[in-house]
């Protein structure tokens, strides 16, 4: 990769490229390599935040998932509670439409 053609770095502000001069000269590589390290870096950090959420987010799925089969089906008696409050509900909506 000898060959390949060197990066552009162009900065309008003349303090910007000084300071980005010193921090790479700080850190023992070029502009070029300091630069795209930076870019690197926070790409990196972008990812991982976005992984953690992700995770987060799995997590969270998973518990609901997880939750006891008992927890989630109603008993007998709390269905045939559901049924009568529906048909109580039906019964005034009909009741309202006449």
């Amino acid at each position: 990769m000898s060959d390949a053609k060197a990066m552009s770095l162009r900065f309008p502000d003349p303090a910007q490229r000084a300071a980005i001069a010193a921090a790479a000269k700080q850190a023992g590589v070029s502009m070029q390599e300091y630069i795209l390290s930076a870019a690197y870096d926070r790409a990196t950090a972008v990812e991982r935040r976005f992984l953690d959420g992700f995770k987060a987010s799995m997590d969270r799925s998973g518990a609901a998932f997880a939750a006891e089969p008992d927890g989630l089906d109603p008993g007998a008696e709390q269905r045939a509670a559901e049924q009568e409050a529906r048909r109580e509900l039906e019964q005034q909506e009909r009741g309202h439409a006449a």
